[in-house]
């Protein structure tokens, strides 16, 4: 009897902690890369009095307890902490997901469009982003970016340390592009970006970012927000709109979707209309524009490990006024698909590949039909379209020190388009001339790239790669394009490297080293561009098949200080540039338009320099306060005649004071910015200088409660008088677009997401 009790004694004491265990389960979350969606190992977790560290596969195992917090930390993506409602929605979805530090990257800037729900900044609306009709706008809220405007209210064309057009990688999702259709670009390619299907856009600067394409000047990569499951069966969505007294301007978005267990589909769409705007002094500026965009997302996930994503966009725009071009936008239509997957291996080495095929395609048309021309001396109309097609795959190795990315792509790219002429003065009235855009420029590349990221004791070293084969060819040559170019055909082997330092000072302090060289040949436009007006001044433009790539050799130096309550971030660069793509008068050619006084032709220029530099600086203040310091310079030379480069950004210093109150339901800001003037201008192309202005603009939000929030604010609250330097000359005059005058607005989100 006493041997049956010791045993039935010894056997309770080995099952309690299974009885245990059955009667309080544990919960198993996985903690995943927000971009790559990988898994997160050996981030550290306290919960009530629960610890631990996340395994090889990123699960963490927790038992809920009640009103605790979640407190998690890792060496790449920092400290954050989830409240008791988001542990229970962790626990149900079974996921956590968190972006890596920038530290840790080449020298970059984020911009989150869509706060997560599982994060702490899930009250920081953004609603104006999410509302901005296409992605040129978002993006003016960072110093270091500056915009071409050609028109009031549409198609805003970044450029970046002095870098433009195709200096520049834009892409979605590291691999999407587009072409614009109009050889004036009032449809450039960012246009073609809804930023309301977007979640965070990553402006990485310089040559150093290689992995998404050739980057020349940087790269702009918009990210969309990855699809999300449910263990249960959910319905969700969210509805923005917004009014501005200013041009009428009226906006919208919206989405909703549903998902499962292994599905998700979301449909989104969004709509925006304007009138003219006025200025400081209530003159009218044409700029009427009418944008729409719907699509849809849809994630699959096949199984644990395998995921396939597709997405399908459709923008429509009518009727947009370009004050400084010849021709307005009578309609843009463009399709955007992408299909995306990714099987997440988890091997010793190989963690994940990541697949990808994307095309986009533009109808463009343009006229003067409904331009006030007096005399009215020709009709003319024009009929373009692009097309970009291409695919990308890439292989992600995870070491104990390091981590390796390594993979391919390949774009097409093509332009085709017709411009016709009717004669209604002259000699030549009454009769029709058609004329080849783009001569069916094709440019094929197709590229292997790879980048490494080592972790020694004491600092990172990050190696970059990448060497492309590019390709151009005519593929609806016009003779007398033909007669003007001995070659119309040509093949390049662009290679580009890109090596950084990252050396930890000490708690507060991160410096950086960055040495990177990139090679990028002609666009479409240099190449093949049939004497147009599409640059600074009236003169036509005449593309030249036989120029060499240019070359970027660029020095970056980032210093970081970073605290409980302070960060300071602090770039400068430095490049050289040989074979530089300008262009230059051309006495032996004649313009097309009789109100183009000459014709350029595209050339190298054997060297050319830029340098510059961009502080920000972020501090917590007390009684709720924030505030936010930002200013950007970059200078421009052409070394063979030592002058200004054309189209080089002013100094711009921005300065913000926000607060958070009410537990952050009240959030008020007031943002002061001045530029000063530009006076290094190049007058060969006709640039002017550009006087110094100061703004204020202010605003209050209000979170009513988790599902709704509102937004008043004014820009331009003292009605300014001014222009950016950027910003082109209306048509038939010396004076600029001027900026709107003072701007009251309203914005409104119901988020159900």
């Amino acid at each position: 009897m006493l041997k049956r009790t010791l045993f039935i004694l010894i056997l309770g004491l080995l099952l309690l902690p299974i009885i245990n265990e059955a009667q309080e389960k544990k919960a198993a979350i996985k903690l995943l890369d927000d971009s790559s969606e990988e898994p997160i190992i050996g981030a550290h977790f306290k919960y009530n009095t629960q610890i631990g560290v996340s395994n090889i596969d990123g699960i963490i195992f927790l038992r809920y307890k009640v009103n605790s917090n979640l407190e998690l930390s890792h060496l790449q993506y920092g400290k954050w902490q989830l409240s008791d409602s988001q542990v229970l929605d962790a626990i149900e979805t079974g996921v956590i997901y968190k972006a890596e530090k920038p530290v840790n990257l080449q020298p970059v800037t984020v911009i989150a469009l869509h706060p997560k729900s599982n994060e702490q900044e899930t009250f920081g609306l953004s609603v104006k982003d999410k509302l901005s009709h296409d992605g040129g706008s978002v993006l003016a809220q960072t110093a270091a970016i500056n915009t071409i405007r050609k028109g009031g209210n549409y198609g805003f064309d970044p450029i970046l340390r002095g870098f433009k057009y195709d200096q520049l990688n834009i892409v979605i999702d590291g691999a999407q592009c587009a072409s614009a259709a109009c050889p004036n670009r009032m449809d450039p390619p960012i246009s073609q970006i809804a930023p309301n299907m977007m979640e965070k856009v990553e402006i990485f600067k310089g040559p150093h970012s290689l992995r998404y394409g050739s980057s020349f000047g940087g790269t702009i990569n918009f990210v969309s927000s990855s699809p999300k499951f449910s263990a249960k069966n959910k319905t969700y969505g969210r509805i923005s709109g917004s009014l501005e007294s200013n041009g009428g301007i009226y906006r919208t978005e919206g989405m909703i979707g549903y998902r499962i267990k292994n599905f998700d589909i979301g449909i989104l769409g969004s709509f925006s209309k304007g009138n003219n705007y006025t200025d400081g002094k209530g003159l009218e500026i044409p700029s009427a524009f009418q944008r729409a965009s719907f699509g849809t997302k849809i994630g699959i996930k096949l199984n644990n490990d395998h995921l396939l994503n597709i997405s399908l966009t459709r923008n429509i725009a009518d009727n947009v006024d370009f004050a400084a071009l010849p021709m307005d936008l009578a309609s843009d239509k463009t399709t955007l698909f992408n299909v995306k997957y990714k099987y997440q291996i988890n091997g010793n080495f190989l963690r994940s590949w990541n697949t990808a095929f994307f095309g986009t395609f533009v109808d463009h048309r343009m006229d003067n039909l409904s331009k006030n021309l007096n005399p009215r001396k020709v009709n003319a109309i024009t009929n373009a379209d692009t097309k970009n097609f291409g695919g990308r795959t890439e292989g992600s190795w995870l070491f104990k020190k390091g981590r390796l990315y390594a993979g391919s792509d390949f774009r097409v790219e093509q332009a085709d388009g017709i411009r016709t002429r009717k004669f209604l003065m002259g000699k030549m009235a009454g009769k029709t001339l058609k004329d080849n855009v783009w001569n069916g420029g094709r440019i094929t590349k197709i590229a292997a790239f790879g980048e490494y990221h080592h972790l020694f004791d004491s600092f990172n070293l990050i190696f970059s790669g990448r060497v492309e084969y590019n390709n151009a060819k005519a593929t609806n040559l016009n003779e007398n394009f033909k007669v003007k170019n001995n070659e119309t055909t040509s093949t390049d082997i662009n290679p580009s490297l890109s090596v950084g330092v990252l050396k930890k000072i000490n708690e507060d302090i991160t410096l950086g080293l960055w040495l990177g060289r990139a090679q990028r040949s002609g666009s479409i436009t240099e190449r093949y561009i049939n004497s147009f007006p599409v640059g600074l001044d009236p003169y036509d433009l005449f593309g030249n098949p036989s120029l060499e790539p240019e070359i970027n050799n660029q020095l970056d130096f980032t210093a970081l200080f970073k605290t409980k309550n302070t960060i300071i971030d602090f770039n400068a660069f430095v490049s050289f540039l040989n074979d530089y793509i300008s262009s230059e008068i051309d006495e032996n050619l004649t313009p097309t338009m009789p109100s183009s006084p000459g014709v350029r032709r595209y050339k190298n220029i054997d060297k050319a320099i830029m340098m510059g530099f961009e502080i920000n600086w972020n501090q917590n203040l007390a009684y709720g306060l924030q505030h936010n310091l930002a200013i950007a310079y970059t200078f421009g030379e052409d070394q063979v005649i030592n002058k200004p480069l054309p189209e080089i950004a002013p100094l711009d210093f921005r300065y913000a004071v926000n607060g958070s109150y009410f537990e952050n339901k009240v959030r008020p800001e007031i943002q002061f910015r001045h530029v000063i003037a530009q006076e290094r201008v190049s007058l060969a192309f006709g640039e002017n200088t550009t006087p110094s202005f100061s703004t204020i603009d202010a605003k209050i939000t209000y979170q009513y409660n988790k599902l709704i929030g509102a937004t008043f604010g004014v820009q331009n609250l003292f009605d300014e008088t001014y222009y950016e330097h950027l910003s082109r000359n209306v048509l038939g005059t010396d004076g600029a677009i001027y900026a709107p005058g003072r701007n009251l607005y309203l914005s409104l989100i119901i988020d159900l997401m």
